[in-house]
């Protein structure tokens, strides 16, 4: 008895200790996608709603001539089996519509790809220069002058964490923040760079994903959102210790609010530039 007691009480401390390492619980959209926040995305959800429909469809039909075959041909004595070979039209055509149907969705997906990728961003997005590290993200905007300085991943140091060429004047008023904020309704290019291993770029109600690889330059990231909100941006590749914690604040807000945000982190730099000259 006096053994049961002691194996009961280790359970509740046990339980009680492991609680607080559980996820929260998850509310809202549980059994879908998060909603999508993206111009993009709505084309990437069209071809995923479009393949779920297919299957749950597929599946259904199946599952119909499955049982309709188990009752019809079920085991009834008076009756003997019959061996069929085969029919070589049926073959034809349950290859044949499968066939057609992954090369349609390979040529869908790989158009919408080409699409997302290959398109330039609009001449008046907003470019932000985003940099990944162990175990965080600094984002790099461009100052009053409205130009982001060039940034090359040959000149990342510890001191110069973008690898701003010092000699680029554009660069002098630039500056940084730790949140990723952006207006609604407007293209957003990313310039995406590593400072030490394989990071990747994820938010799911972006639709967006991409490794950031060190010693590279990603320009081809660009969106543009549809609604107002707070996310988060989060690391989806295995980068060392503290990859659960790598995760970033994202702030899509009005044009007018990010406007005040932008003048005041621009008034901000040009006065550090100024007392900097002094």
């Amino acid at each position: 008895m006096k053994k049961i007691s002691r194996i009961l009480l280790q359970a509740v401390l046990m339980a009680v200790l492991i609680a607080p390492a559980f996820a929260a619980e998850r509310s809202g959209n549980l059994y879908w996608t998060p909603p999508n926040v993206t111009v993009g995305g709505q084309k990437i959800d069209e071809l995923l709603n479009f393949i779920f429909a297919l299957t749950l469809a597929a599946f259904v039909l199946t599952q119909v001539v499955y049982v309709i075959y188990l009752i019809r041909y079920r085991r009834r004595p008076g009756h003997k089996a019959h061996y069929s070979h085969g029919n070589n039209t049926l073959e034809i055509w349950w290859t044949a519509i499968p066939t057609a149907i992954f090369l349609g969705l390979a040529i869908w997906s790989n158009h919408v790809w080409f699409e997302l990728t290959n398109t330039k961003p609009p001449a008046d997005a907003v470019t932000v220069d985003i940099v990944s590290y162990q175990y965080g993200w600094d984002f790099r905007y461009a100052g009053a002058d409205g130009k982001l300085g060039t940034g090359d991943v040959k000149k990342i140091s510890v001191d110069n964490k973008f690898g701003v060429d010092p000699e680029d004047e554009a660069g002098k008023d630039d500056f940084t923040a730790t949140e990723f904020v952006i207006p609604v309704g407007k293209p957003v290019h990313v310039l995406l760079r590593s400072r030490d291993v394989i990071h990747s770029f994820y938010v799911p109600e972006f639709r967006l994903y991409q490794d950031a690889v060190p010693g590279r330059t990603i320009k081809w990231i660009w969106f543009e959102t549809t609604q107002t909100g707070e996310f988060q941006l989060a690391c989806s590749q295995l980068c060392g210790i503290g990859h659960y914690n790598m995760k970033a604040p994202i702030r899509i807000v009005s044009p007018e609010d990010y406007q005040k945000w932008y003048d005041g982190k621009s008034a901000a730099a040009a006065a550090a530039q100024t007392v900097a000259k002094k």
